[in-house]
């Protein structure tokens, strides 16, 4: 039985309060919930808009065709797309399924990250700059990439930069929030990450061009592209100003191929629960993952821990093994397992390691070694908010055993 789970999600009277007030409404498809979040979020993360769709991998997946379709992609800008080879398979799913060739440049070993110094070695081998159109950063693990380094290298190549920052609503980067620091960002409410509502994602972004297109986009691409609140009341201004003989709807009337991404008002209000207590849980994870490294400090000649500084808003508890000739990452992980504590591996080198990608591996065999070691040698555990003393005592008590066991520590 797991006692320790990777994320926890807690239904208290708030949350059921929310749920009811969907239920008693009579509305469950978008409505003023969803329009609320649109706004709180947009607030909390330091922009002027934010959007809702159904999950992470569709704001991933709209907010890419979204810069296809818009003015600030040039019509002759290429295909391809440089990210991180070391994350959740959703960014580069989402960049494939959107029509864009994922591009891969190394992680930095300590923040699992891509770093302005791999970006300009990669793009001074290239020699047709306008194959490119936009860089993927991932704030992996809540640790944000440097992004005035990436913007700048953007900036000095025409290329444009799209934060996946899934993993890190609230993290603080020089001042401002990870998420208001490029032209979009896209956000993930899953059940385990910082701030949750089940299934949920959302674009933030200071450009109108791009919110109205995603309105479009998530809808099956459909002509209506006013807010939710103009739709509800019916002012549809597409609709109003309308001077034809036909019978006009511009919701049914689809000028753009787009997807059904539409949220819905259960994980809207869900999710508006939890920006109330968003600063509690950034503050507590922090503390969780301090309270952790303390406790396992005395493990450090086999196990790398995390960085801790108190801007990062942690999704996890990232371990790294130093020496896998002494224990296994496998091995470590079952006898956690074993033990009650919920563990995951950090995901793999996406085009070297996961198999859905395997047609890319001869191109980048040898080519990311810190992504490659960390696919391989790299897990987490939760730090969530709701773990309190007790719990992390059993984690730093459970490696105590472990490792005594193997002989590991003297």
């Amino acid at each position: 039985m797991i006692k320790i789970q990777i994320g926890d999600f807690k239904i208290g009277e708030d949350e059921k309060k929310a749920v009811n007030e969907v239920l008693d409404s009579g509305r469950i498809s978008e409505g003023i919930k969803v329009k609320e979040f649109e706004r709180l979020f947009a607030e909390y993360i330091g922009v002027k808009y934010a959007i809702t769709l159904n999950s992470g991998t569709s704001a991933l997946i709209a907010g890419l065709t979204a810069l296809k379709y818009s003015k600030l992609l040039n019509s002759n800008k290429g295909i391809k797309i440089i990210t991180t080879p070391l994350t959740y398979i959703a960014t580069s799913n989402a960049i494939v399924l959107s029509g864009f060739e994922p591009v891969y440049v190394d992680v930095d070993k300590e923040t699992f990250g891509i770093t302005p110094a791999n970006l300009k070695t990669y793009l001074k081998q290239v020699n047709n700059i306008g194959e490119y159109s936009i860089i993927i950063p991932v704030h992996l693990m809540g640790y944000p990439c440097d992004m005035d380094g990436i913007n700048k290298i953007a900036k000095d190549n025409n290329l444009l930069v799209f934060e996946d920052s899934s993993q890190a609503h609230g993290t603080i980067y020089k001042g401002k929030k990870v998420g208001s620091l490029s032209i979009l960002s896209a956000f993930s409410f899953y059940i385990a990450h910082n701030i949750q509502a089940g299934e949920m994602g959302a674009i933030a972004t200071n450009n109108i061009e791009i919110i109205k297109l995603i309105r479009k986009i998530k809808a099956n691409g459909r002509m209506c592209d006013c807010s939710i609140c103009k739709r509800l009341e019916n002012k549809c201004p597409k609709l109003i100003n309308y001077k034809g003989k036909d019978d006009f709807d511009p919701k049914f009337t689809h000028e753009l191929i787009g997807y059904n991404f539409k949220a819905m008002e259960f994980q809207a209000a869900l999710g508006l629960t939890q920006l109330t207590k968003a600063d509690w849980i950034t503050k507590r994870r922090s503390e969780n993952v301090k309270y952790l490294n303390e406790g396992l400090k005395k493990f450090t000649n086999i196990l790398k821990l995390p960085i801790f500084n108190q801007n990062v808003s942690y999704l996890a508890y990232p371990i790294v093994i130093k020496d896998s000739n002494k224990i296994s990452r496998k091995g470590l992980r079952k006898e956690l397992e074993q033990q009650g504590i919920e563990t995951r591996p950090l995901y793999g080198s996406i085009p070297t390691q996961q198999p859905s990608f395997k047609y890319l591996k001869n191109k980048y065999i040898d080519k990311l070694p810190n992504a490659e070691y960390l696919g391989k040698n790299a897990f987490f555990i939760g730090c969530h908010q709701y773990l309190n003393h007790e719990d992390l005592d059993y984690i730093i008590k459970v490696f105590r055993n472990i490792l005594n066991n193997r002989g590991i520590l003297k």
